[in-house]
């Protein structure tokens, strides 16, 4: 029993003396730095405004069928205005439809775009990574509460990708 025991001590002594080494990143902020975003800003607004152009299209088309059919429906027979009404309820779901999705068209477009970017940053991070020995990396962005910034690798990585890095001034206090 003596021996179990001075194994499984032995056993966790040398479990502890395995380092791990954490660091951060905050890729947000080394994006929003990265000359390639006013790129991905720019087509993301020329996407926009062409979903926004498709949707008032398809709008001034279901107005135009909406008004000719409330024009022409007294000269209608039954049978011709359930047609009429059927097409405009199709264009209505349509509509909705576009509207819907066009949120979500515009987010898979931005993941689109920054996937690049973000895979630019991570293989710099992991040049760092194994160069330095760190073991995990955390985003900073997702609720971490203290930071030692002797492990934030931000700066590394932006150095890395050649991204100028500004300067705080620490001497100025604000009035």
């Amino acid at each position: 029993m003596k021996h179990i025991i001075s194994i499984a001590l032995l056993l966790i002594s040398l479990t502890s003396l395995a380092q791990t080494k954490v660091g951060t990143i905050n890729n947000e902020y080394i994006l929003s730095k990265m000359d390639e975003i006013k790129s991905v800003e720019e087509q993301m607004k020329v996407y926009s405004r062409q979903l926004d152009s498709t949707i008032q299209t398809k709008y001034a088309e279901y107005k135009t069928k909406l008004d000719k059919y409330k024009s022409e429906e007294a000269d209608m027979n039954e049978v011709m205005k359930k047609i009429k009404q059927n097409e405009i309820v199709d264009m209505e779901e349509d509509l909705q439809k576009l509207q819907q999705n066009s949120s979500k068209m515009l987010q898979i477009k931005q993941d689109e775009l920054l996937r690049p970017l973000y895979n630019k940053i991570g293989n710099a991070l992991e040049v760092i990574v194994q160069k330095e020995g760190f073991t995990q990396v955390f985003d900073e962005n997702n609720s971490i509460i203290y930071i030692d910034p002797e492990f934030d690798l931000t700066l590394k990585v932006m150095k890395s990708m050649g991204i100028e890095i500004e300067q705080e001034n620490p001497d100025v206090t604000p009035e």
